[in-house]
Formats: structure tokens, sequence, C-alpha cells
């Protein structure tokens, strides 16, 4: 693999600690402005829909420069929003720094998939996103516990200059290493937004929705999950996150192995597994040790879409897929933004707090079938254009030109 990728992985790592470690932070942070909890939340919800807007918006602005000059945009803007919200002096300028540090989430990883695909041979792409999204997967072992705890411990804002830190890091990383690619010729905003017309393309991103979505239907309320149905204690949910943290890191290089030789089966088996797993949640919840053995599992087959996913954005907007990209990476983040609001749903409903587990396997369980049918369609266009060819009218043969 390519060192280039370890720019990426450094980029994708900071990105992930500063997505996740504000809610380890939050207590810290509502009590320093002097806002309630849930006001505080809005830094979470901010920054989601900040990806979700961001990922289209930024690609498109993107497609007037070289990749990898877009990349180190990208960084300065991530390092940028890191360090106003360490500096904010009011809540509502933390909140804006938040935003402004999201809208380079999604474009990075749209684009970076991209980059990194491009720098190995066609039988390694999904090996290389893999290795590029392993930063945002250790952001949750490493990056977001000890984030967490010097922000518990230093002050929450000293996190956000680390993490700031990390985003130079990335940028001199990039600007080192990644190599200089020519920006494709051709490329048009219609040009980017004809792959949308693609059914593949939209299937694909709905199995992204629908199926990391299940993951964050049960991860958005563990801790009341651990601690009011497993039994255990509150200081002990970031260890679960580490367990949780360690099943991604697992599942994303499984996912990137093994969806470079068979794509479809190792989306089925992985939907299908976590689809099970969440179901089987709801029984595990209620002791401690099948519990953190389950969470380590939804970690992994979570994860181990991710890989197939992207590449198969990739593969079938092949013609333009850096919007495509950067929109399946918001599409993350919308099925984390929805499943959190159905798990919602269903505990305010008095369903009790495994219920999300339910939730959480329905969704997947969904994108299991969305997988299939795309499979199908596929097929079907594949028979139809072959009887096409076998049935087409051979091209007329010319006779030799008569020397005289």
């Amino acid at each position: 693999m390519p060192l280039a990728l370890l720019a990426l992985a450094i980029g994708a790592f900071g990105i992930g600690t500063t997505e996740f470690v504000i809610m380890g932070l939050l207590p810290e942070v509502a009590a320093d402005f002097q806002v309630s909890i849930p006001t505080a939340g809005f830094l979470v919800t901010g920054y989601a829909l900040g990806v979700v807007l961001g990922a289209p918006l930024m690609t498109l602005l993107g497609t007037r420069v070289t990749r990898k000059r877009m990349l180190m945009l990208l960084m300065g803007l991530f390092i940028v929003g890191n360090l106003v919200s360490a500096l904010a002096p009011v809540f509502g300028v933390m909140l804006a720094g938040r935003v402004v540090a999201s809208l380079a989430h999604g474009a990075f990883f749209g684009i970076g998939s991209v980059v990194a695909a491009d720098l190995v041979a066609p039988q390694k792409k999904a090996g290389a996103i893999a290795m590029m999204f392993t930063g945002l997967t250790v952001a949750n072992v490493v990056g977001v516990p000890l984030g967490t705890y010097i922000g518990q411990s230093a002050g929450w804002r000293t996190t956000f200059v680390i993490v700031a830190l990390l985003g130079v890091i990335g940028l001199l990383g990039v600007a080192k290493l990644v190599p200089e690619q020519p920006r494709p010729e051709g490329v048009r905003i219609r040009h980017e937004l004809a792959a949308f017309r693609n059914v593949q393309v939209l299937l694909a991103m709905a199995m992204t929705v629908l199926g990391f979505g299940g993951v964050f239907a049960a991860i958005t309320y563990i801790t009341p999950m651990m601690t009011g149905v497993a039994g255990y204690s509150a200081s002990s949910v970031t260890w679960l996150l580490v367990l949780f943290g360690l099943g991604m890191v697992g599942g994303n290089l499984v996912g990137g192995r093994f969806a470079d030789r068979h794509l479809m089966p190792m989306l089925y088996v992985s939907l299908g597994a976590l689809a099970l797993v969440l179901a089987l949640f709801t029984v595990t919840a209620h002791n401690k040790a099948t519990a953190a053995v389950t969470i380590v599992l939804i970690g992994a087959l979570g994860f181990a879409t991710v890989p197939p996913l992207q590449k198969r954005v990739l593969d079938q907007a092949a013609g333009a897929p850096t919007l495509a990209s950067a929109v399946n990476i918001g599409a993350f983040n919308l099925g984390n933004a929805l499943a959190a609001w159905l798990g919602g749903l269903v505990i305010a409903a008095g369903l009790g707090y495994t219920a999300p587990n339910w939730v959480g396997a329905a969704l997947a369980a969904s994108a299991l079938v969305l997988a299939v049918v795309s499979s199908l369609l596929e097929r079907r266009t594949d028979t139809a254009e072959g009887r096409i060819v076998a049935g087409s009218t051979p091209a007329p043969v010319t006779a030799p030109a008569t020397r005289h």
C-alpha cells in the first residue's frame, strides 16, 4: 500500500476524533457555557447536518481544482473549525466552529476514497479505501477515549486544540505524500450529478443509510442500556466504547480485504449477521459478559459494510465518482441521525432501553433486502445486454481491395 494512504488515514483519525469526542465532553461544555445538556447536544446534531450538507457542496466547489489541493483545503477548513471551537467565547460561536469543521468531513472522505482507489491496482481498491478508513476506526479506540480523558482533566478546550494540531499533521502529510494528480478533464457539475440517475448508485446509498443506521440505533443509547440493563457503572461505558472501536477496526480491515474479491457476498454476510446480532442484543444486553461481546460484534459487522458500500458507489458511478462518493459519506451520517431518532421514539413509547436494538435489526435487514434487489437488477441488466450482443447483426465483412 502506498505511503500516501498514511496521510489520508491521519486526516481521517483527526476527523473521527472531533466527530465523536464531543459526546464524552457534553457535560463539561454545557457547564462552561451555562446551557442545558439537550442544548449542548446541538453540537452533535449540528455536526451531523453539516456533514450531510457539506459533502456535496464542498465536492462541487472542488471540481475546479486538483484532488490533492482540495484535500489540503479541506484539512485547512477542519483546522479552522476546531480552533474556533477551542477559543469560542459563547456557545453560538462554538456551534459555528463545529459546523465549519463538519463541512470538511464528507468531502474529505469522498475525495480521499477516490484518491486512495486511484493509488493502487484495480483488485486492491477496497483495501486501499479500508486503509484510509482505518484512521476513523482507530480514532474510536484511541482518539475519543484519550480526548475525553484530556478534556475532563485539562479542560475541553485543550482537546480541540490537540485535534486542530492533528489536522495540521494531516495537512502536512497530504502535501508531502499524496501525489499530484491532474484535475480530471471534462468534469462538470452536470456530469457529476448524472451519476445519481443510476439506480444502482441510489440503492448503494440507501444500503448505507439503513445498514450503518442499524449500528447507531443501538450505539446511540449504549450508556443507558449498559448502566440500566446490563448493570455496568457509568465509568465502564468508556471501555465498552473502546471495545466497539476495536470491533470497528477489525471489521473495516476484513471488509476491505474480502470486498475486493467478493463484494456482494460480503455485503450479504455482513448485513445479515448484523441484523441477527442486533436482534440478539435485546437478550445479551441483560448480562455484562454477553453484552460486551455483542458490542464488539456490532462494531465489526457494522464497519465490515463500509469498504464494500463505498467501493460499490465508486464502481457504479465510475464516470463521475467524486460527488457520489462524498454524498455516500453524508449518507452514513444521515443513517446515524435517522436511527437515533427512531431509537428515541421507541424508548419514549415505553418499550425499554433495549428496544432500539429491534429498530437497528429492522434497518440492517432492510439494507440486506436492498442488496439482494440490487444484485438481481444487475443480473437482469447483464442478461439483457448479453441477449442484445448475442442477437445483434454482425458487421459486414469488407472484401480486400484488388491490386492493379
